[in-house]
Formats: C-alpha cells, sequence, structure tokens
C-alpha cells in the first residue's frame, strides 16, 4: 500500500474526502516527525512506539574503491510494534 492508496483507505472508512483524509495524514505525520526531533517518543496504543535511537561513529568501506572511511554518528527512527499490531498478523 503506498500513500495514494491509504488516503484512499482513509476517506472511505471515515466518510470524508480525500483532501480531508490527505490534511489528516500529512498532520499526522508531521506530528510524529516533529515529536522525534525534539527527542520524544510517539506512542499508539495497540499499534505501536515510535522512538529515535543513537547509532554511533563505525568503520566502514567503500565498495567502489576499497577505501576505509568513517560513517557518522547519526540519530535513526525506531519502530516497536505492539501487541494488538502483532496478534494481527499471526
Amino acid at each position: 500500500m503506498n500513500k495514494t492508496e491509504l488516503i484512499e483507505h482513509i476517506a472511505n472508512n471515515a466518510d470524508i474526502s480525500k483532501a480531508a483524509a490527505a490534511r489528516a495524514l500529512e498532520s499526522t505525520i508531521e506530528a510524529v516527525k516533529k515529536t522525534l526531533k525534539k527527542g520524544g517518543t510517539v506512542s499508539l496504543v495497540g499499534f505501536g512506539t515510535f522512538t529515535v535511537g543513537e547509532r554511533s561513529t563505525r568503520t566502514g568501506r567503500n565498495p567502489r574503491t576499497g577505501a576505509t572511511i568513517e560513517i557518522k554518528a547519526a540519530k535513526v527512527p525506531k519502530f516497536r510494534p505492539g501487541k494488538a499490531l502483532k496478534d494481527a498478523l499471526n
């Protein structure tokens, strides 16, 4: 399912226009981004939790040249599924 299909699904299930569904989805995504950027977590009971993880500096290798390179430390988004989501899949 891509973003357009998700917007259609939301519009049909919530009985709202596609434009309203698109605004709602964009607003939700933006809220998650802002919260994670501040270092917070977003917890949706039954669905899962979005958090920020830290990836430390590490050494890698350029596959083209074989030269050793240093990969900078980074913050990465993480998602941990909730029990209801896990149960729905099994």
